[in-house]
């Protein structure tokens, strides 16, 4: 549970910066169309409101979560927006951010119940709770970055950045593999230039396949919200070439991307 607890503090900052950008939005502006196509404002807090709610059973009512992994079962490909549209079509704005509010901070506290080594199932491998968390984390900064675009604010990049590249390096192996390719054998150096200027790392200092960049341009990158053509994200090797182009650091099927 110690471990989660950093990762949730994050969270809970990060959800809370989100709340602030559409608190006192006027409710026709949850009607504004974001960057995801056929995605509102009302759409990306209706998606937050559904995964979180997931997530919850994910903790405390497994039997009800494996009934939401057979339905995405069925419709792999149309479950998430399904769900995110019933939900913004069923509540007024003040209602969902209400609902949106008390789903995840009953979240928040319940992954603070999970003890050390319990891993709870999701819709790829099953998580330790501070994974869960930082999956939660990744979703909210890059659904949020939707929300932000939708209404012309640019968020500053934080250190909160530092678990959404750890989640990103983490899941190269799982980018090939939903792509069907196989993973590389090797691992892979990532330096990545930080907020404040100091630098990430992951993978040994000698490796030939090597990433390097912005920490912000490369969350941008795992998390599909930018076009990689555009980002300060360089890589030398064709395997660390091949992942900038199929990079997700979120499960499912592979994301369409951003042009």
């Amino acid at each position: 549970m110690a471990t989660a607890q950093p990762i949730v503090d994050d969270l809970r900052a990060e959800s809370d910066d989100l709340d602030a950008l559409v608190a006192d939005l006027p409710a026709e502006r949850w009607a504004d169309a974001t960057p995801a196509p056929g995605w509102t404002i009302a759409h990306q807090i209706a998606h937050l409101l559904w995964t979180d709610r997931v997530a919850l059973l994910s903790v405390g009512d497994e039997a009800g979560f494996n009934e939401v992994l057979g339905a995405a079962a069925e419709d792999p490909s149309g479950f998430v927006d399904r769900g995110a549209e019933e939900i913004a079509a069923a509540a007024a704005p003040d209602a969902l951010l209400t609902d949106w509010r008390d789903t995840r901070h009953r979240l928040h506290d319940a992954l603070l119940t999970v003890p050390d080594g319990r891993k709870l199932p999701w819709f790829g491998p099953p998580m330790s709770a501070a994974s869960m968390a930082t999956a939660r984390l990744m979703e909210t900064w890059a659904h949020g970055l939707d929300v932000a675009d939708a209404i012309g604010v640019t968020r500053p990049a934080t250190a909160r950045l530092r678990s959404i590249t750890h989640i990103g390096v983490r899941t190269r192996d799982y980018a090939f593999a939903v792509n069907d390719l196989t993973p590389p054998a090797e691992p892979f150096r990532v330096e990545l230039t930080a907020p404040d200027g100091s630098t990430w790392t992951w993978g040994p200092e000698d490796a030939a396949q090597r990433v390097t960049g912005s920490a912000e341009h490369f969350c941008f990158l795992v998390t599909q919200r930018r076009a990689p053509s555009t980002l300060d994200v360089t890589a030398e090797g064709d395997d660390a070439q091949r992942w900038l182009t199929i990079a997700q650091a979120f499960a499912g099927p592979p994301g369409p991307g951003r042009g």
